[in-house]
Protein backbone atom coordinates (compact mmCIF):
# COMPACT_ATOMS: atom_id res chain seq x y z
CA UNK A 1 0.00 0.00 0.00
CA UNK A 2 1.66 3.59 -0.71
CA UNK A 3 1.50 5.01 2.52
CA UNK A 4 3.71 6.09 5.39
CA UNK A 5 3.77 5.86 8.74
CA UNK A 6 4.42 9.89 10.80
CA UNK A 7 3.51 10.92 14.04
CA UNK A 8 0.79 13.36 14.47
CA UNK A 9 2.33 16.22 15.66
CA UNK A 10 4.38 16.34 12.41
CA UNK A 11 0.49 16.61 10.93
CA UNK A 12 -0.60 20.15 8.69
CA UNK A 13 -3.64 21.27 7.61
CA UNK A 14 -3.91 20.96 3.70
CA UNK A 15 -1.90 17.63 4.19
CA UNK A 16 -3.76 13.96 4.18
CA UNK A 17 -4.17 11.36 6.55
CA UNK A 18 -6.03 7.84 7.13
CA UNK A 19 -8.93 7.85 8.76
CA UNK A 20 -11.35 5.12 9.57
CA UNK A 21 -8.89 3.17 6.33
CA UNK A 22 -10.08 6.26 4.11
CA UNK A 23 -7.25 8.63 2.90
CA UNK A 24 -8.57 12.14 4.30
CA UNK A 25 -7.36 16.08 3.59
CA UNK A 26 -6.88 17.67 7.16
CA UNK A 27 -9.26 20.98 7.19
CA UNK A 28 -8.31 21.27 11.21
CA UNK A 29 -5.42 20.39 13.52
CA UNK A 30 -5.40 21.51 16.97
CA UNK A 31 -3.68 20.56 20.12
CA UNK A 32 -4.55 20.48 23.85
CA UNK A 33 -2.15 20.85 27.18
CA UNK A 34 -0.97 17.73 28.40
CA UNK A 35 -2.90 17.03 31.40
CA UNK A 36 -1.77 15.69 35.22
CA UNK A 37 -1.46 11.95 34.22
CA UNK A 38 -0.64 12.30 30.08
CA UNK A 39 0.50 13.96 26.95
CA UNK A 40 -1.04 16.29 24.84
CA UNK A 41 -3.40 15.38 22.60
CA UNK A 42 -4.45 16.49 19.05
CA UNK A 43 -7.54 16.62 17.26
CA UNK A 44 -7.49 15.90 13.37
CA UNK A 45 -10.42 17.17 11.36
CA UNK A 46 -10.90 16.09 7.37
CA UNK A 47 -13.02 15.44 4.63
CA UNK A 48 -12.33 12.17 2.60
CA UNK A 49 -10.73 12.62 -0.86
CA UNK A 50 -12.50 10.56 -2.43
CA UNK A 51 -16.19 10.32 -1.08
CA UNK A 52 -16.24 13.91 0.87
CA UNK A 53 -17.15 12.39 4.09
CA UNK A 54 -16.53 14.27 7.52
CA UNK A 55 -14.23 12.78 9.64
CA UNK A 56 -12.17 13.13 13.14
CA UNK A 57 -9.18 11.89 15.49
CA UNK A 58 -8.23 12.28 18.43
CA UNK A 59 -4.68 10.66 19.30
CA UNK A 60 -1.62 11.70 21.68
CA UNK A 61 0.30 13.99 19.64
CA UNK A 62 3.39 11.44 19.81
CA UNK A 63 0.80 8.44 18.60
CA UNK A 64 2.45 6.86 14.90
CA UNK A 65 -0.61 7.28 12.06
CA UNK A 66 -0.72 6.29 8.49
CA UNK A 67 -0.02 9.12 5.77
CA UNK A 68 -1.59 8.01 2.15
CA UNK A 69 0.74 8.51 -1.05
CA UNK A 70 -1.74 10.33 -3.04
CA UNK A 71 -0.31 10.92 -6.51
CA UNK A 72 -1.59 13.88 -8.68
CA UNK A 73 -1.53 13.07 -12.64
CA UNK A 74 -2.38 14.59 -15.96
CA UNK A 75 -4.79 13.31 -18.47
CA UNK A 76 -6.67 13.66 -21.78
CA UNK A 77 -10.50 13.73 -21.88
CA UNK A 78 -11.27 10.95 -24.76
CA UNK A 79 -14.98 10.90 -24.46
CA UNK A 80 -17.67 12.60 -22.71
CA UNK A 81 -21.10 10.47 -22.09
CA UNK A 82 -23.59 10.40 -19.49
CA UNK A 83 -21.31 12.41 -16.59
CA UNK A 84 -18.51 10.70 -17.00
CA UNK A 85 -15.52 11.22 -18.97
CA UNK A 86 -13.11 8.53 -20.58
CA UNK A 87 -9.78 9.59 -19.22
CA UNK A 88 -6.09 8.75 -20.96
CA UNK A 89 -3.17 9.30 -18.75
CA UNK A 90 -0.82 11.68 -20.42
CA UNK A 91 2.48 9.36 -18.74
CA UNK A 92 1.19 5.56 -18.90
CA UNK A 93 -1.04 6.16 -21.92
CA UNK A 94 -3.50 3.98 -19.68
CA UNK A 95 -7.57 4.75 -19.85
CA UNK A 96 -10.13 5.02 -17.64
CA UNK A 97 -13.66 6.13 -16.97
CA UNK A 98 -14.10 8.28 -14.20
CA UNK A 99 -17.47 10.92 -12.53
CA UNK A 100 -17.50 14.38 -13.40
CA UNK A 101 -17.86 16.52 -10.98
CA UNK A 102 -20.76 18.00 -10.30
CA UNK A 103 -21.12 21.95 -11.76
CA UNK A 104 -17.48 21.27 -14.20
CA UNK A 105 -17.89 20.34 -17.83
CA UNK A 106 -15.16 18.81 -20.46
CA UNK A 107 -15.28 17.98 -23.98
CA UNK A 108 -12.86 15.74 -25.85
CA UNK A 109 -8.96 16.80 -25.95
CA UNK A 110 -9.66 19.25 -22.35
CA UNK A 111 -6.43 18.35 -19.98
CA UNK A 112 -7.67 17.48 -16.79
CA UNK A 113 -5.60 16.58 -13.43
CA UNK A 114 -6.53 14.04 -10.94
CA UNK A 115 -5.79 12.44 -7.54
CA UNK A 116 -5.29 8.71 -8.02
CA UNK A 117 -4.85 6.48 -4.70
CA UNK A 118 -5.04 2.81 -5.27
CA UNK A 119 -6.78 2.55 -7.75
CA UNK A 120 -9.21 5.12 -6.72
CA UNK A 121 -9.40 8.64 -8.30
CA UNK A 122 -10.48 11.81 -8.73
CA UNK A 123 -10.74 14.93 -11.27
CA UNK A 124 -9.66 18.00 -9.41
CA UNK A 125 -8.76 20.37 -12.42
Amino acid sequence: MPREQKQVRELQEGSYVMMDSAPCKIDHYSTAKPGKHGSAKARVEGKGVFDDKKRSLSQPVDAKVWVPIIHRKQGQVVNVSDGEVQVMDLDTYDTFTMRIPEGEEFSSDDNIEYLDYEGQRKIIG
